[in-house]
């Protein structure tokens, strides 16, 4: 018997320990001591201070591509200790490929999200929402909506199926974000998130009170919060709903995100009889969401709906499937089904089982005689593949009420897609459905009569089968959560994730004002003109540098020449009469694309500059028909600065408006240019 660490929370910027010797944490699979948790005697009050007082103006004062750079730092810099990690996982029960999920699922989440921040946000500490909204004619006064960081903590309490996974897909969108975290692993697997903090402090890439750790119960934390904090909760419904419930939360309003039980569903198309490569294809993701953590995913396929004539081919391929899946220790490399988190969580399952027979019987694997092909099946909360069949689900109501958070489904039949919806909608709101189909038809129906009850809809079909992420794979740029009784929150989603822990704030006044809060030029502002703003790089240019270009005349030359050059020969552009016959024109147009065209023609500055390139436009459109004989001419005004950190270039976005003659604007769009920071290049001028 080995002596068990004893686990330290990391509060007020030091490894603390609980004032008593804990509760002992066990191997999954061995059944041998691992660690001791307690966190007794820490002051929560005081922990959420020092996240507020310490942590949060130095993360504020960050921009998105600061805290972006600094997710993608720590993401490479835990990328490389994953050996360490995947020796600590082995004592959850986790086997190497569910090690994989949970550990380079979880850093691949956090830089998914470092990248997005650089590539979505803007290199600044607001992010504005939605266009500017004009409040007077004289453009005198505006609105904007902004998001901003909330100015507490946000407190993620965690599952314990997922000790990696589930700190980092919380933390990269929090951080992001600008606001730092609390984190309360689930106490079973709490060794895991230890070991993976200690080393996040270690690297010193976060500011000090950016993360901290509980390891242990929260204690009076809770009490604590305030409007500006957030909670995020991974658990029971029974858990979630009284946390929820808790007067603080209640009473202050605190941002609250619950993923709790998932009854989730995956349903056989008509199509997709036996020997089409739908159904080989069901049957293979059954079983492997069955299996992989040993069905210890909210994700997990609890309920297989197949069509009725199916249902003896599909229960005869599941069982033989997973009557080959062997299960054992996770070190050993012929394993394909580790343990259960615990003995007590082992004897959790059979209960549902037990409960679950109200209903269904079992056709596939046996939860009282466990066979393993390594390790001790008394020692070890290992688990055999249990698989139920319910013939009249409609009336089975336990198989849509009761959840066995392991290697455990039940297949059920249906007699057309109406059944077949209402029995995925009898989950009463899931993570995730599946719908396996090569039937376009059969997809739309399922989709539109699922989606509204879940978070995420995956088809799967021969096409997509080799790249496919598969039923139960959370992704960082997709929505995790579903309504109901899933809890009805989202997590990550991309830049939805990191919206939920700012503030939407709609802001009114001048534009000139507007702009300074926002960092954004809009109509209204002040400008500067005089030199071609094309002319000045990132260390010179302001929002708000402006040209204002000659005037060109569009002639029925330069139409016609437009069309045969380029092939777009629309009657419209073409054809007087046909033209006049159209209800928005008066005469031929000239193309919308030439407008655009003959604009870059008037504001580019042609000769070697900080302009670097142009990237692309943003947001065209044509507002007035262009005819022979107009003028145009280009206001084009410098809108927003983005520099690239680690770079000597950045981004650029030019207000970009076309006028006629009479002043009516005629195209309007943004204009995205890569400017460099200083002119020359150092690397122009180290060549001279």
């Amino acid at each position: 018997m080995t002596t068990p660490r004893r686990l330290e929370s990391y509060v007020c910027g030091r490894w603390t320990p609980g004032e008593k010797e804990g509760q002992v944490l066990l191997d999954a699979a061995t059944g041998a001591p691992v660690a001791r948790i307690d966190s007794s005697g820490i002051d929560f009050a005081a922990t959420l201070a020092h996240g507020r007082e310490v942590a949060g103006p130095k993360l504020r004062r960050m921009s998105f591509h600061e805290r972006a750079g600094m997710l993608r730092a720590l993401g490479q810099a835990l990328m490389a200790l994953t050996e360490e990690f995947y020796a600590e996982s082995l004592h959850t029960g986790a086997t190497r490929a569910d090690g994989w999920i949970d550990i380079e699922g979880g850093i691949g989440t956090m830089l998914t999200f470092a990248s997005k921040g650089r590539r979505e946000l803007p290199n600044s500490r607001v992010l504005t929402d939605g266009t500017v909204e004009p409040l007077s004619r004289d453009n005198t006064f505006a609105a904007q909506h902004i998001l901003t960081p909330l100015q507490g903590v946000a407190v993620h309490i965690n599952a314990f199926n997922f000790p990696v996974w589930g700190m980092l897909e919380k933390i990269a969108p929090t951080l992001l974000a600008g606001v730092p975290c609390v984190v309360k692993p689930a106490s079973q697997s709490a060794y895991l998130t230890e070991l993976v903090t200690r080393r996040i402090i270690e690297t010193g890439i976060l500011p000090e009170g950016a993360l901290q750790l509980i390891c242990g119960s929260v204690g009076d934390m809770l009490d604590h919060l305030t409007g500006q904090d957030a909670v995020t909760f991974t658990g029971s419904a029974t858990t979630g709903r009284k946390l929820k419930s808790h007067p603080a939360v209640v009473a202050n309003s605190v941002r609250f995100t619950m993923e709790a039980d998932s009854l989730n569903a995956s349903i056989l198309g008509t199509d997709a009889m036996a020997g089409t490569p739908e159904f080989d294809l069901f049957v293979k993701e059954v079983a492997r969401e069955m299996t992989v953590k040993a069905g210890q995913k909210c994700t997990a396929i609890r309920r297989v709906i197949a069509p009725r004539g199916q249902v003896e081919a599909l229960v005869a391929a599941l069982g033989d499937r997973l009557g080959k899946t062997a299960v054992g220790l996770p070190g050993e490399e012929s394993t394909r089904m580790g343990a259960l988190a615990s003995l007590d969580q082992r004897e959790e399952v059979r209960a549902r089982i037990r409960e679950l027979q109200a209903g269904a019987e079992i056709v596939s694997g046996d939860p009282d005689a466990v066979h393993v092909a390594s390790g001790d099946a008394g020692k070890g909360a290992f688990l055999n593949p249990v698989l139920l069949y319910a013939d009249r689900p409609f009336e089975a109501t336990a198989v849509h009420e009761v959840e066995a958070f392991g290697p455990v489904a039940t297949v059920m039949p249906y007699d057309g897609i109406d059944e077949a919806l209402r029995l995925a909608q009898m989950g009463k709101g899931s993570l995730v459905s599946s719908v396996f189909t090569d039937d376009p038809g059969i997809a739309e129906e399922v989709v539109l009569g699922v989606a509204p009850f879940h978070g995420r809809v995956l088809i799967g079909n021969r096409t997509s089968a080799k790249s496919s992420t598969g039923h139960g794979s959370p992704l960082a740029p997709l929505v995790h959560g579903g309504p109901g009784r899933a809890g009805g929150g989202e997590e990550m989603g991309g830049i939805r994730g990191v919206t939920h822990y700012m503030q939407r704030t709609a802001v009114q006044g001048a534009p000139r004002l507007l702009s300074a809060v926002t960092g954004r030029w809009i109509e209204g502002a002040a400008v500067q003109q005089g030199v071609h703003p094309f002319r000045k790089s990132l260390a010179e240019l302001k929002i708000g540098d402006q040209l204002v270009t000659a005037a060109r005349q569009i002639t029925l030359e330069d139409v016609e020449h437009f069309a045969q050059f380029t092939g777009d020969t629309f009657y419209a552009h073409m054809n007087a009469e046909a033209a006049r016959a159209n209800p928005f024109f008066d005469d031929r147009v000239a193309h919308g694309y030439l407008v655009a065209s003959f604009a870059a023609g008037l504001f580019v500055e042609p000769n070697p500059g900080p302009v670097l390139a142009n990237y692309g436009v943003d947001n065209l459109r044509f507002v007035t028909p262009v005819y022979f004989g107009d003028s145009l001419r280009v206001r084009l005004t410098c809108k927003e600065i983005n520099p690239r950190e680690n770079a000597e270039h950045g981004e650029v976005r030019w207000d970009c408006q076309v006028t006629n003659q009479k002043g009516e604007v005629v195209a309007q769009y943004d204009v995205l240019t890569m400017v460099a920071k200083h002119w020359p290049l150092a690397s122009a001028e180290a060549a001279e």
